[in-house]
């Protein structure tokens, strides 16, 4: 996202575009993917809601968070785009709210790699994971990505 500065994210956050709602898709790359045609699409507060079940020191993926909402609404699976736009918006509305804060730095992209389009980017999340105790790992030469070490140790089950 760019110009975070001048979004209100909270907003954003409330605005359900008409969700939640299903969608048959065809291409046949896409169902052999996803293991089914059946295609579901969260609101933006949904993220929210799911994001502040996770208990201090406890870790969940967006793709468990998108499992979750496919197996609560019988779906074959959830939109992978949309939920990763609805985590950052989601973690940007906490930034920008004074009080009633939604744990965003424990939810982890795939294989525990921390996500740098949350609010401070990968630093501010290294740090606010390690002061929950986890340890924080550098992998690759030119591309250089940050994981939890052992994060499915901590993985806190929905």
């Amino acid at each position: 996202m760019a110009n975070e500065d001048k979004k209100d994210f909270n907003a954003m956050l409330h605005d359900s575009k008409d969700m939640p709602k299903f969608q048959i898709i065809t291409d046949e790359k896409s169902i052999q993917k996803y293991g089914g045609d059946r295609m579901y699409f969260a609101p933006p507060i949904e993220y929210d809601r799911v994001m502040r079940l996770v208990p201090f020191g406890k870790l969940l993926t967006v793709g468990a968070i998108r499992d979750y909402f496919a197996k609560q609404s019988g779906a074959d699976f959830t939109e992978p785009i949309t939920a990763g736009i609805f985590v950052s918006i989601a973690a940007w509305a906490s930034y920008q709210r004074e009080s009633d804060e939604t744990p965003y730095w424990r939810i982890l992209k795939a294989n525990g790699e921390l996500n740098p389009k949350y609010p401070g980017g990968v630093e501010a999340h290294k740090e606010m994971l390690e002061k929950e105790g986890h340890t924080i790992v550098q992998k690759g030469r030119k591309n250089i990505k940050y994981y939890v070490k052992d994060y499915e140790q901590a993985l806190f089950s929905l």
